[in-house]
């Protein structure tokens, strides 16, 4: 039989669980709602309604529309991060780019509502001064250092070239990226993402490659 201290941890789970759930509902509908009506016309109320819940439990759960939004912006970032480290790993040099690139290619795919939505919010608070704009920005900056790393160590590797520069490759890279997921999302019918990506990871690889090596 459970005494009083096993029922209180067990009740305890239980309302964790129940908090969970109602969260990634509310997640779940936040989406739904950004793709679409885009940000501004998204309200907290009307996110707890269609997930299933009183008008006014978004707001006590996450006190304002930006604080949800900013939850949302973690959540998706530790998704893509997960995505992307399964993918790179420990991997550097022109292995870590195209595994990189694939990841981008494999992520659109799997994960269209969630990319469009998350890209509406951040293209959209690019028009004023926010925290979700500031956060977009440090991340951008995280990407650029991370392909850097990669460039660095496969130049000490002996694999690329050293007349590269790593830094700006990385701008180049992450334009690469962005600029694909910025045509997705005004017309995602019109791009062949396996071409795409293959003729990326080809290239990168012909003008990263230590001179002597290309043929």
């Amino acid at each position: 039989m459970s005494g009083p201290r096993e029922l209180k941890k067990s009740s305890r789970r239980t309302q964790a669980e129940r908090t969970a759930l109602s969260d990634e509902r509310m997640f779940d509908a936040a989406i739904q709602l950004i793709n679409e009506r885009g940000t501004e016309k998204t309200t907290l109320k009307d996110i707890g309604e269609l997930a299933g819940y009183s008008r006014g439990l978004a707001n006590y759960r996450f006190g304002s529309k930006e604080g949800l939004m900013l939850r949302l912006f973690e959540k998706f970032d530790g998704r893509w991060r997960n995505h992307l480290n399964s993918y790179v790993s420990d991997k550097t040099g022109i292995a870590a780019i195209r595994a990189a690139a694939s990841a981008l290619r494999d992520f659109l795919k799997r994960e269209s509502s969630y990319m469009r939505a998350m890209y509406i919010l951040w293209y959209e608070s690019l028009g004023q001064e926010s925290e979700v704009r500031n956060r977009l920005a440090h991340h951008h900056r995280v990407y650029r250092e991370d392909a850097t790393d990669w460039i660095h160590k496969g130049i000490e590797k002996g694999e690329i070239d050293e007349s590269i520069d790593a830094e700006q490759f990385a701008v180049q890279f992450c334009a690469f990226m962005f600029g694909t997921i910025y045509q997705w999302l005004v017309n995602a019918e019109a791009l062949d993402l396996d071409a795409l990506f293959g003729e990326y990871e080809v290239n990168a690889e012909k003008l990263l490659a230590k001179r002597e090596a290309v043929q």
